[in-house]
Formats: C-alpha cells, structure tokens, sequence
C-alpha cells in the first residue's frame, strides 16, 4: 500500500491520507514532483525523455517527464524528487540544484488494462542542469524502459503536433527554460 496525502488545489495537505490506487480510482487530489534534465549544447538546450515501462498501470510505453513520482504521504515535494531520481535514475543529487519552474494543477481520466484511471494531481515542476550520458545513468527497470536526449524546440514540436507517443503535456513543457539565463 502506497499511501498519499490528500491535498487541497494548492498541494498543501488537509491531514487526510489515501491509497494511490484508491486516488486514482476516485480521482482524489495528491501531489507529484516532477523533474526535468536539462543540459546545453552547441545546437540549443537538450531535454532528457523517459520512456515509461511496458508494465506501468497508465501511459505504458510513452515517453514522459525525465524523472516524476508520487509524493508519500508526510513528504514534501523536493525530497521525493531526489528520491525519485535516486530510484529512477541513479542520480544523487542535492536539493539546490533543483530549480523551482512552477506548479501545475490538473485532472484526466482514461482507461488502462480495462479500468478506469483518474489523475487529480498538483505537481511542482523543476528542472535539473545535468550533463550525464545516458550511459551514466542506471535506470529502475520497473519504472523505465530507456532514456534519451531530444533538444527542447524539437521535443516542444514533437508533443505540439501529437508526433511522438508521449504523455507530456504541453504546458509543462513551456514551463522550461530556454537556456540558463532564461
């Protein structure tokens, strides 16, 4: 059992906790942090993609966030985004490096392996400058199938036009910068 807190829009929680199946099930409110790597290159900014696991109870086999997660109940968002790209990745990593790009709200429902999935999250969006080859990286076989560098514009351009099987979402996209000094 996974437990989350349950929050109000603002991600603040109300002192209730739930099941993530249950969450998902009724689409209960929670939190998520999610991180994206970012590195420069002569060419403009790169973004690091995870493909998702084959076996992942929703978006199996899309590329998605470079490193995202559930926030346990009693946790804040950056620890457990240290966590999830401890786990995901294999990177360790301080909690000043994450830059705070902004927070998302936002509820969608769809039908994975015949039931009924509901996402009712607040995540908390940073980015992460981070020049690792993929090499470099070990990932949770459980949670991801592969990594890859795509530059920004190209993978802004890929999600816009539906030409990439992803589950990223284009406003989380626009909340990247461009650049370090953006």
């Amino acid at each position: 059992m996974e437990l989350l807190d349950i929050v109000d829009e603002n991600g603040v929680p109300t002192g209730e906790m739930v099941d993530r199946e249950i969450a998902h099930r009724e689409g209960i409110r929670h939190r998520t942090s999610h991180v994206w790597l970012l590195r420069e290159r002569p060419d403009g900014v790169e973004v690091l993609l995870q493909k998702r696991s084959k076996n992942k109870d929703s978006h199996p086999g899309c590329y998605d966030i470079s490193s995202a997660g559930h926030i346990p109940a009693g946790v804040d968002f950056i620890p457990s985004a240290v966590r999830e790209l401890k786990e995901e990745l294999g990177l360790i990593v301080d909690e000043k490096e994450l830059i705070y790009c902004g927070q998302r709200r936002f509820c969608w429902k769809d039908v994975f392996y015949g039931r009924l999935f509901v996402d009712n999250q607040v995540s908390n969006v940073y980015c992460l400058w981070k020049d690792v080859s993929t090499e470099e990286l070990t990932l949770q076989e459980s949670e991801v199938e592969e990594v890859v560098w795509m530059n920004l514009k190209k993978c802004k351009e890929l999600v816009r036009e539906n030409r990439i099987k992803s589950c990223i979402m284009m406003e989380e996209l626009e909340l990247l910068p461009e650049g370090r000094e953006s």
